[in-house]
């Protein structure tokens, strides 16, 4: 796992910026008040810093908190929502723009399309899948946009432990460190996005 001093940093002051981020979070609160506070802070800093959320969705759960802190922020959402999760994850009625899918692959697959970078916060099984998923695809090279995890408060230690046996145990190169970068927390993660340049390629026809 990549962690912020080992990131490669644009050199580049023309290479365009992110401006588009998709979020992979919970669809509940978790027991931390922590996770619910940098889902906040996260929310207001893409909003200043100009950067549209692109997630699932829902109005529940971290992807509500983060998805209300961006439009009370005067930022811009987009959701993403398979048809058969609408009322499961409460579909949020307040966003600029929700794309319906009929599946849940169509649902990541226009994920992908629509963000320049992908952030990991708290979350449960789904955003385990999300994540190991876009992490996989970079593996594959089916792209090369960067991928961030927001490790709030040690959450996802368990994780990132996992990630580090399968490279042990000889089922993952060294290399798959570099796939994912880590950071501490919120503010750690603006300053990320700030530097990272946005990266043009993959075409999710492959996916």
């Amino acid at each position: 796992m990549v962690t912020p001093s080992h990131a490669t940093r644009s050199t580049s002051a023309h290479t365009p910026s992110i401006r588009s981020l998709a979020v992979f979070c919970g669809s509940r609160v978790g027991n931390n008040p922590a996770y619910t506070e940098a889902g906040r802070a996260l929310g207001a800093g893409l909003a200043v810093a100009g950067i549209r959320l692109v997630y699932g969705g829902g109005r529940i759960g971290i992807m509500g908190v983060i998805a209300d802190a961006v439009l009370q922020a005067g930022g811009t959402v987009l959701g993403v929502i398979p048809d058969f999760l609408k009322q499961w994850e409460v579909e949020h009625q307040g966003v600029q723009k929700m794309i319906v899918t009929d599946s849940m692959h169509e649902r990541k697959t226009r994920l992908y399309e629509e963000s320049d970078a992908f952030l990991t916060m708290p979350g449960g099984l789904g955003t385990f899948d999300e994540t190991f998923e876009i992490i996989t695809w970079r593996q594959l090279r089916l792209h090369d946009k960067p991928i961030l995890l927001c490790n709030v408060e040690g959450w996802a230690d368990p994780l990132i432990a996992m990630l580090e046996n399968a490279i042990g145990d000889g089922f993952a190169a060294a290399s798959a460190r570099a796939l994912v970068e880590v950071l501490d927390d919120v503010p750690a993660v603006m300053e990320r996005l700030a530097s990272l340049p946005r990266v043009q390629n993959g075409s999710a026809a492959r996916l």
